[in-house]
């Protein structure tokens, strides 16, 4: 991939399918986890942006230990909810700093092993 995709315009299989240099070259922060929301992407946006290590992150349960204030029905249960789900949405992160606006986009395909969630701050 030359240009980095876009937040609006990026597509699961782009996401999927891109080297690890690519995905880390992304301006958004870039969070793919398996069915049972373990971690198994964090790019390097997302590291310097969080302040969270990708070796604390990877293989670790996003909701339940990565991005507590996510678990709830604005974000976590919706890939529990929606098999096919491509959305965006207004959110405030919250946990561990100061309250910050963000657009999250979830992102999911019934036949896709991962989920992603997008992080433009």
């Amino acid at each position: 991939m030359s240009t980095p995709a876009s937040f609006e315009a990026v597509s699961l299989n782009d996401l999927e399918s891109m080297r690890d240099e690519d995905r880390d070259a992304l301006p958004f922060g870039v969070v793919g986890f398996g069915a049972d929301t373990i971690v198994q992407t964090y790019n390097a946006t997302e590291a310097r942006m969080s302040g969270l290590d990708p070796a604390t992150v990877m293989g670790v349960p996003f909701f339940d230990a990565v991005a507590q204030c996510m678990n709830n029905f604005m974000v976590a249960q919706r890939f529990d909810d929606e098999p096919e789900i491509d959305d965006i949405v207004p959110y405030v992160l919250t946990l561990r700093m100061r309250p910050t606006r963000v657009r999250l986009r979830l992102i999911a395909q019934a036949e896709m092993p991962r989920r992603y969630i997008l992080i433009e701050r």
